[in-house]
């Protein structure tokens, strides 16, 4: 078996928050793990991926049954999120796109 999909996740935020961290002085995202739904019997893994500055959230969901599989929402830390989330296969969420989503989300100031 390859690596657990939580441990891949983390490894690709660790990357795009350490080159966004470089590139935009004002961005400075605070990235978070929980797995608190575990407790409540819901077999998931769930990253944040906030912007202090402007509220805004990146939310990533690891599921149990799908671990090929993210789900994703652009959302607000103020906020309950959406029930829709997007979808990407793990293999294709790659350093440079999660770079690519923080930085255009959280460099832009509309809302």
């Amino acid at each position: 078996m390859t690596d657990q999909p939580l441990s891949i996740l983390s490894d690709v935020a660790a990357e795009a928050h350490v080159r966004i961290q470089a590139d935009f002085e004002e961005i400075n995202p605070v990235v978070s793990v929980s797995q608190k739904m575990r407790t409540q019997g819901i077999p998931v893994d769930t990253m944040t991926i906030d912007c202090l500055k402007t509220g805004k959230r990146i939310i990533l969901i690891l599921h149990d049954e799908e671990p090929d599989v993210v789900r994703y929402q652009f959302s607000f830390k103020d906020k309950d999120p959406d029930s829709k989330f997007e979808i990407i296969q793990l293999s294709e969420l790659t350093t440079q796109t999660l770079y690519e989503w923080i930085k255009s989300y959280f460099s832009n100031t509309a809302n």
